[in-house]
């Protein structure tokens, strides 16, 4: 066969793939799935920590806020600075805040760490599935490296879904305390239709949200807190009811996770958070890991049209956790 005729179609690949990603600069990695914008990864620098922004549903929709990333969009409230879009981190890790760690914003404790690039590993585009693999380190201000995190994210096509699996392994570089504190860890900060309540301060968009867990609770009272397999968050936007689903796998430290998921938007999965989720100052939800203890989660992101019923969570959850 012509060389050139085989060089042209391993060319054309990536132009067929379903899911291609992309690096156009040292700051992000973009996510397209079939043809159309997903999502970026933003990694550089300037970032205190790795964070996904936005996320959309398959037809365009954005379900995740964009301050402070944007600031124009009508409606959104300004709060909480360091809620952008999709991000893994820990309010107390040996004391260091690397949640709320902002530049903009005051320390508290020891300080304010921050999740430095250590290398992109590789990037794949694929017909079904396309994934990036990345390397972290949790640094804190001496330049120490308390934990080398290794990420392997993955997406999906379908024409109705967006699907992400989140593979994360934290491997410590010395004793590492995860203090006890609700403000961690897989999180993410939905668009404001989704939000359950309506702020009284702003008037538009209309809060549209409702959560639901895997034990039929709805609402923050009865779902922050609490221990569930997954959560599903969901709500109109532009008068199209859309959600978004966190499932927390089997395999997973301490399953099923606890979540701090609130009335404004935060959705997050945090198993360090008892004394706060039980107020009792007694509990003690911290965990110690030395060197050659690595601690592995994952979790699964679905991006759905329709509520928890229409898209069927429930089945979805049960078949993700019984793949091998």
């Amino acid at each position: 066969m012509d060389p050139k005729f085989l060089l042209a179609i391993a060319l054309a690949l990536p132009l067929c793939a379903q899911v291609k990603i992309t690096q156009p600069g040292k700051d992000k990695i973009s996510v397209e799935i079939d043809g159309k914008p997903f999502t970026d990864f933003y990694v550089g620098p300037g970032t205190a920590k790795p964070y996904l922004h936005p996320l959309r549903t398959a037809d365009g929709k954005v379900v995740t806020r964009g301050f402070p990333m944007v600031t124009d969009i009508p409606g959104e409230a300004h709060d909480h600075p360091h809620h952008r879009g999709l991000w893994f981190t820990h309010g107390d890790v040996n004391g260091y805040d690397f949640w709320a760690n902002e530049e903009s914003q005051p320390g508290a404790g020891k300080g304010k760490g921050k999740v430095v690039l250590e290398r992109v590993d590789k990037f794949v585009a694929g017909k079904k599935s396309g994934t990036i693999s990345a390397s972290f380190a949790w640094k804190i201000p001496t330049g120490e490296t308390l934990l080398i995190e290794s990420r392997k994210m993955t997406f999906y096509s379908d024409p109705q879904l967006r699907i992400i699996d989140f593979d994360i392994t934290l491997s410590p570089q010395q004793q590492v305390k995860f203090g006890d504190t609700k403000e961690g860890m897989f999180a993410m900060r939905l668009a404001a239709p989704l939000e359950e309540e309506q702020p009284k301060d702003i008037a538009e968009p209309k809060r549209t949200g409702k959560m639901v867990n895997a034990q039929n609770k709805t609402g923050e009272k009865n779902v922050w807190g609490k221990r569930s397999e997954w959560v599903d968050y969901s709500g109109q936007i532009g008068g199209a009811p859309v959600g978004v689903a966190v499932f927390d796998h089997p395999s997973n430290p301490r399953y099923p996770t606890y979540w701090h998921v609130r009335a404004y938007g935060l959705f997050a999965a945090n198993i360090f958070g008892l004394h706060d989720f039980e107020s009792d100052p007694s509990r003690d939800a911290g965990l110690t890991i030395r060197p050659g203890q690595p601690i592995r989660f994952r979790f699964r992101v679905i991006i759905h049209p329709g509520d928890v019923n229409g898209a069927g969570i429930r089945d979805a959850y049960e078949a993700w956790v019984a793949t091998k």
